[in-house]
């Protein structure tokens, strides 16, 4: 079974590729992250939401809104802002773990 996965924000250290690599069906959002974009990647369906810019860290509000159940990644190597630090499932440091670990533990 395959797990349903919203990669948003720039990608630079694959995060997406690993992903569906390890058997996730992964769909992407570049650009503006608003309401409106997350619904139409799917946010209602997925299970798993990774977020890849914290300065788009106000969607984590709103993806729990959308989807209580789904769990939250940011894979980023900046620091999260303290205001969503307990919406989110878990945060990880590119530098600190490669793209292929993450995804391996996230998809299992």
């Amino acid at each position: 079974m395959s797990t349903d996965v919203i990669v948003a924000g720039p990608d630079e250290d694959g995060i997406a590729e690993a992903l569906e690599e390890a058997g996730a069906t992964v769909a992407r959002i570049t650009g503006v992250l608003s309401r409106p974009t997350l619904e139409e990647a799917g946010i209602l369906e997925a299970e798993l939401y990774v977020l890849t810019d914290v300065g788009e860290a106000t969607t984590i509000p709103i993806v729990y809104d959308l989807n209580d159940e789904l769990r939250t990644v940011v894979y980023a190597r900046d620091t999260i802002p303290e205001f969503i630090k307990g919406q989110l499932d878990l945060a990880v440091d590119p530098q600190l773990m490669d793209a292929n670990f993450v995804a391996d533990e996230l998809v299992d």
